[in-house]
Order: C-alpha cells, then sequence, then structure tokens
C-alpha cells in the first residue's frame, strides 16, 4: 500500500526586506533643493546693500548725513519686514507672499536710479520691507517642507547656499559700478524678480491642507502659553549683537593695532571658508542631539573668541579668535533657527518665523552704535564686555528651556513621513 501524502508544512513567508534608513541628504525634498538654488543665485547678485551708501553719497551727491539717514531707513525696513511679514505669508500663503512681495521688492529697485531723492527716501525704505516679508515667506518655505525634527540639515543647506552667493556677489557688484551705478539696481531687481517666478513653478504642488488649528488667540497668546521664546528671542539679539561686532568695532580695533586692511579680509574670507566647508557636515552630526545645549555652546564659543581679541594684536591669535568664533556661528545659527520654527503652531510658522530672523539680525542696527560708543570710552573694555553678553545668551537659552508655561506644547503639523516630498501652503 503506497504511503498516504502528506502536506507540506506552511511556509512561513519571507519578510520583505526593510529599505535601509535614509540619510540626511536623502531625507532633504525638493522644495529644499530649489530654493537653496534660488537662495545661491539671489546671494551672487546681493550688491546694493554693500554699494549703496557709495551711491548716495557719489553719483547723488548727498551728504554723509542725508546717505547715513536714507541707509538707515533702509535697513529699519528691512527689520520690520522680517518682524511683522510673516503676517502676510500665514495669512495668505507662503508662496503667494514670497511671490507679491519679491515683486514689489524689485519693482521698486529697479526704479531707485531714475527717481528724485526726495521720492527714493521713501520707497527704499518701503522696497526692503517687502524684501523682508519675502526673505521670511521663503524661509517658511522651506520649514514646512521639512517635518519638526529634521529641519537643520534643510536650513544648513539654504544658508550654504546663500553664503556662497555673497562671496561672488560683492565682487561682481564691484565690476558693474565700475561701469555704472545704475547697472547695480538694474541687475539685482532682475535677478528678484526672476529667481523666484521660476523657483515657485519649480515647487512641487501644493496638496490641500486640513484647516489649521484654532489660534487661541494669535501669535501673542501663543508666546505667552509658551513663555519658551519670550526667553529664547532676548538671547538670540544679545548674541547677536556680539557677533556683529565683527563688521563694525573689530576692523576699526585692527587698523588702531597697526593692521591693514588685508588682515581684516584676510580674517573674513577664513571664516566665510570654514563655513561653506563645515557647516553642513556638522549639522549633519549633530541634528538629533538637544538644540539648547548646540546653542549654548555656540554662543560660548563665539564668547571665548572675542575674549581672544583682547589677549593679543598678533596675527596667530587674531587667526585662532576668528577660527573660534566661526566655529559657535556654525554650532548656533542653524540649530536656533530650527529650534524656533520646530517650536511654532503650523499657523504661525512664518509669524515665528519673522521673529527669529528678526532678532538674529538686530546687531546690524545695534551694534555699530553700541559697539563704537564703548570702543571711544575705553577700548580694552570691549572685548570682555562681548565675553560676558555671550555668557549671558548662553545662560538665558539653557534656562529658556526649563521654562515652559502653563500652555499645550504645539507638534509639528505632520507626521515624519510626511516630510519625504514637502507640503506647501494650499493659498501659495
Amino acid at each position: 500500500m503506497p504511503p498516504t501524502p502528506t502536506a507540506d508544512p506552511p511556509r512561513t513567508p519571507t519578510p520583505a526586506a526593510e529599505p535601509p534608513p535614509r540619510s540626511g541628504w536623502s531625507r532633504v525634498p525638493r522644495t529644499v533643493w530649489v530654493l537653496a538654488a534660488a537662495r545661491f543665485v539671489s546671494g551672487t547678485a546681493t550688491f546694493v546693500a554693500v554699494y549703496l551708501f557709495l551711491y548716495l553719497t557719489g553719483p547723488r551727491g548727498l551728504s554723509l548725513t542725508a546717505a547715513g539717514l536714507i541707509s538707515g531707513a533702509v535697513g529699519a525696513g528691512m527689520l520690520a519686514g522680517t518682524f511683522t511679514g510673516g503676517w502676510f505669508s500665514d495669512r495668505f500663503g507662503h508662496r503667494r507672499t514670497m511671490l507679491v512681495a519679491s515683486t514689489i521688492g524689485g519693482l521698486s529697485l529697479l526704479a531707485v536710479p531714475w527717481l528724485p531723492i526726495g521720492v527714493l527716501a521713501v520707497t527704499m525704505p518701503l522696497g526692503s520691507y517687502a524684501t523682508g516679508t519675502a526673505d521670511v515667506a521663503q524661509s517658511a518655505l522651506v520649514a514646512e517642507a521639512v517635518p519638526a525634527g529634521d529641519r537643520r540639515t534643510a536650513i544648513a543647506i539654504t544658508r550654504a547656499a546663500s553664503n556662497a552667493g555673497f562671496v561672488i556677489g560683492p565682487p561682481l557688484g564691484a565690476l558693474l559700478a565700475s561701469v555704472s551705478y545704475t547697472w547695480l539696481f538694474v541687475v539685482q531687481a532682475l535677478v528678484m524678480l526672476t529667481v523666484r517666478q521660476v523657483a515657485a513653478r519649480l515647487l512641487p504642488a501644493a496638496p490641500t491642507r486640513k484647516a489649521a488649528a484654532p489660534s487661541d488667540g494669535g501669535l501673542w497668546a501663543s508666546l505667552r502659553a509658551g513663555r519658551t521664546l519670550l526667553l529664547f528671542l532676548p538671547a538670540v539679539l544679545l548674541a547677536d549683537l556680539v557677533y556683529r561686532q565683527l563688521y563694525s568695532t573689530l576692523p576699526v580695533y585692527l587698523r588702531d593695532s597697526g593692521h591693514g586692511v588685508g588682515l581684516y579680509a584676510t580674517l573674513i574670507a577664513v571664516g566665510s571658508g570654514v563655513i561653506l566647508c563645515l557647516e553642513i557636515p556638522v549639522t549633519l552630526a549633530l541634528r538629533r542631539l538637544p538644540s539648547l545645549r548646540i546653542i549654548a555652546t555656540g554662543y560660548l564659543l563665539v564668547g571665548a573668541g572675542f575674549g581672544l581679541l583682547g589677549v593679543s594684536t598678533s596675527t596667530w591669535v587674531l587667526v585662532i579668535a576668528m577660527l573660534v568664533v566661526t566655529a559657535g556661528e556654525i554650532l548656533y545659527k542653524t540649530t536656533a533657527t530650527a529650534h524656533v520654527v520646530d517650536a511654532a503652531p503650523p499657523q504661525l510658522l512664518a509669524r515665528y518665523q519673522g521673529l527669529y530672523t528678526g532678532a538674529s539680525i538686530s546687531g546690524v542696527v545695534l551694534a555699530p552704535p553700541i559697539g563704537a560708543f564703548t570702543y571711544a570710552i575705553s577700548p580694552a573694555s570691549v572685548w570682555p564686555l562681548c565675553t560676558a553678553v555671550a555668557v549671558i545668551a548662553a545662560g538665558l537659552a539653557l534656562w529658556s528651556g526649563r521654562s515652559r508655561g502653563p500652555g499645550r506644547r504645539w507638534q509639528a503639523a505632520a507626521p515624519r513621513s510626511s516630510g519625504v516630498r514637502g507640503s506647501q501652503d494650499a493659498t501659495g
């Protein structure tokens, strides 16, 4: 009798191999690369901020006082745009705001060479306000494209693109100015009008978003409920007040110490080169570490670097001091930006971005007069004071992490997996 056939035992299905975890680079969505390219091109055509004062006192024949007032008004307009322009972006959509504001800013810049001085004094600050608003909207697009917790890499990429463009921009601007200052305004305006229009068309299609959570009273109610940023933003301002002494007090200090302008240019070039080479790798390596500790360490390094300036004026000490300051900048700038936007409720993303950006460039306005006043009274006290202020900023940053209010803590609007290809606002 033949043996009774038996059924084969059921086979356990072989599990499909899980895809390898995505690296820091592969997680970056297309939106970030498009906007980084736009920042690079825009950076190569950023001339007016560098040569505006020379233009006003040269071809326009203004006095130093009048040129200073207009230049100051332009800076104030930019600062106001960064602080308040986020409202337009959150209200009307980041992409739409970027396009409208950059168009207004570009057209106002294009008209500068042909406007009378009286009109210029009004249109240039308004144009710089629009430009600041467009910058905030563009930054909000980057932040929205990446889920909370993964934003440091994206921000580092866009910062590196901007810095690379700024390396090219001033020399190119000098070449254009040698032909005619008019070309500075025409070229920068045309680039501004073109680049963001092209970038907007290259961005991924904007998916339909669910209605945003209620604002519970808006920006200030959100800040009061959390309290963290109410301590952190003053730390950002103090740190920037110290950092901007690189561009105001330091060159005067080097001149008075017997050094030529070539050494100052070399120090700035060294710092820029280190940032371009190391900021993205360092950000990738540290992206999972607590942000406030990284930021506080960066502030302390900035303070230590400025403290070294008071130790000796030898070239090697100055180079080491610049490297220490640059190391601090690499640690805190990208991380601080991501820290603030990660804390933002979805419907307030651009306004949080604007608050941080405004605080982080306030030193452009505040550092020169404060540094000059202190240096005139006691040159030797400037650098120890910078160290002390940086230490206070580090302490505030750490303290802000221990000071959460009773309000609920906002989480990212989308799950981590939703950040693979980025999401844009539906209205943009």
